[in-house]
């Protein structure tokens, strides 16, 4: 299998349906870093001493020239669960017995619940197949961090 034609995390993720992995989280700071540089935020500091326009510029560069490289490419979050699927010779914990019982991956079962499906849509069809849907779906817009919207984000208000 050709690794990196697809855009996928070995924990099982698709990197491809993530706003960090697929660039959205990178549009949208480059927007906004944008728009608050075009309405001059910076006089936001004068009024609210707690807020740090320089240090609020400072991580919006960073975000707006930074998108998650995915794992395969060096990039994602540092964990075992490359480490485990390298030594276990498996292109993604998908495909390893445990992975419902997984230390490694409890917190993607517990953060992302429909990766359990994931893991059965692998054992039907295997990895390749179960990668081409997931990169059908990405096309598509289909976001896999849809679920932790109504997690994070407990009170959504528009005024």
């Amino acid at each position: 299998m050709d690794k990196k034609k697809y855009s996928y995390g070995v924990c099982g993720i698709y990197c491809g349906q993530c706003p960090s992995g697929n660039g959205r989280v990178k549009f949208a700071a480059n927007e906004l870093k944008r728009l608050v540089d075009t309405v001059r935020y910076d006089w936001v500091e004068d009024v609210v001493k707690s807020f740090s326009y320089k240090e609020f510029r400072k991580g919006l560069e960073w975000i707006a020239s930074n998108q998650c490289p995915t794992c395969l490419n060096g990039g994602g979050a540092p964990c075992e669960n490359k480490r485990c699927a390298s030594a276990k010779n498996l292109d993604s914990c998908l495909q390893c017995g445990d992975y419902l019982t997984c230390e490694h991956t409890k917190y993607h079962r517990e953060w992302y619940p429909f990766i359990v499906d994931n893991y059965r849509r692998v054992a039907e069809v295997g990895l390749e197949k179960h990668l081409e849907e997931e990169e059908e779906r990405a096309k598509a817009g289909v976001s896999s961090v849809g679920h932790l919207e109504r997690r994070c984000c407990k009170v959504v208000k528009l005024d």
